[in-house]
């Protein structure tokens, strides 16, 4: 019995639902232990089926769980198909995760006396809440990315282009067993790390920058996230501010996570810290945001969130402050939340002077 289905269906009395359709990939592969299914339908009563396009019906037999397959070679054979099973098992109101309006308007049209219901917070209530099995992927991949950060800081210089840099902590990732990366590697260098999500560029490394370094491996499809700033030879008594005023900010942030807190108590943490430093108008991202099969996943940790955290969420703990035309310095780990604390996923040296 597939546990996560069960969970699910448990939810369909209280939805007043006779089955739902699963069209997003990710959530698929949380169901089935498959990437590559193309749509799942889980009926109140009956067989739960994958349709799977025949490119990928030879890997679906080796790894989707509990499910029955039904191949498919054209989208229109699996509309007919899907909406053929739908009209037999007779279900008149059908959840749904997400659909491209396209897909919703033919189903819709052909559907007559089926109602078709967007309800993605059913399948979100399970997948932000890590079972054990994620939660052992998720910390061999935090495992991948804490090894990726040593990397980074054993050759870290002057004269190294941030794409290099990039490279020689990916293929460290990967030699340890990482799938790949969860998101593209950002090596953001001197006044470029100002800018949040800065990418990678050819710009070369050098004396007096600061270096955000923002990395994570994926390891049986699950994410991890971690960062760190480094200084380029002595820092300066603003950018060792910065980086003091950061590091403290997270720390009092993770001291606030446990279950039954709000989200947005926890991001106050940090931000009235930041605020209180001069440095407010400067931070300029929520605090952090859940982690699993993606990168961003609820809950989110924000000034505006309602959430409340649970056992078993993951989430990033992420201050940063970013001036612009001067740089930026951001400090991020991967945690679990547990009963009455925050569990480190991620690990690597608090090292402000990397040369």
């Amino acid at each position: 019995m597939n546990n996560r289905i069960k969970a699910l269906r448990s939810s369909f009395e209280s939805e007043n639902l006779d089955g739902y359709l699963i069209s997003n990939g990710t959530d698929i592969r949380y169901f089935t232990g498959f990437m590559g299914g193309s749509r799942l339908l889980i009926p109140k009563e009956g067989a739960d089926t994958l349709y799977v396009r025949m490119v990928n019906y030879e890997a679906a037999k080796e790894y989707a769980k509990d499910v029955e397959l039904a191949p498919v070679s054209s989208e229109e054979e699996e509309d007919r198909k899907i909406t053929e099973q739908i009209k037999q098992l007779k279900l008149e109101r059908l959840g749904f995760d997400s659909m491209d309006a396209s897909v919703y308007l033919r189903l819709n049209e052909v559907l007559e006396g089926t109602e078709l219901k967007t309800m993605s917070k059913l399948v979100w209530s399970l997948r932000k809440v890590k079972d054990e099995e994620e939660l052992r992927f998720m910390k061999k991949a935090a495992n991948m990315t804490s090894l990726g950060m040593k990397r980074a800081q054993e050759i870290i210089k002057p004269g190294l282009s941030e794409r290099e840099l990039a490279s020689e902590i990916e293929y460290a990732m990967r030699r340890e067993g990482s799938d790949g990366v969860a998101f593209d590697t950002i090596i953001a260098s001197g006044a470029r790390s100002a800018f949040p999500h800065g990418g990678c560029d050819d710009r070369k490394i050098a004396e007096g920058d600061m270096v955000v370094i923002d990395i994570g491996a994926k390891y049986r499809d699950y994410c991890a996230d971690l960062t760190r700033t480094l200084f380029i030879g002595q820092p300066s008594p603003k950018q060792a501010d910065l980086y003091n005023t950061v590091v403290s900010a997270q720390e009092l942030a993770l001291k606030q996570i446990k279950a039954a807190v709000r989200t947005s108590r926890v991001d106050a943490a940090a931000r009235d810290f930041i605020s209180g430093k001069g440095y407010g108008q400067y931070f300029v991202h929520g605090l952090g945001h859940g982690v699993g099969l993606e990168i961003h996943e609820p809950p989110t940790l924000s000034p505006r969130s309602e959430e409340i955290l649970e056992v078993g969420n993951v989430v990033t703990v992420e201050p940063g402050i970013y001036i612009p035309g001067f740089g930026g310095v951001r400090m991020e780990d991967t945690v679990l939340v547990r009963k009455d604390r925050a569990q480190k996923l991620t690990e690597a040296p608090y090292t402000m002077q990397a040369t």
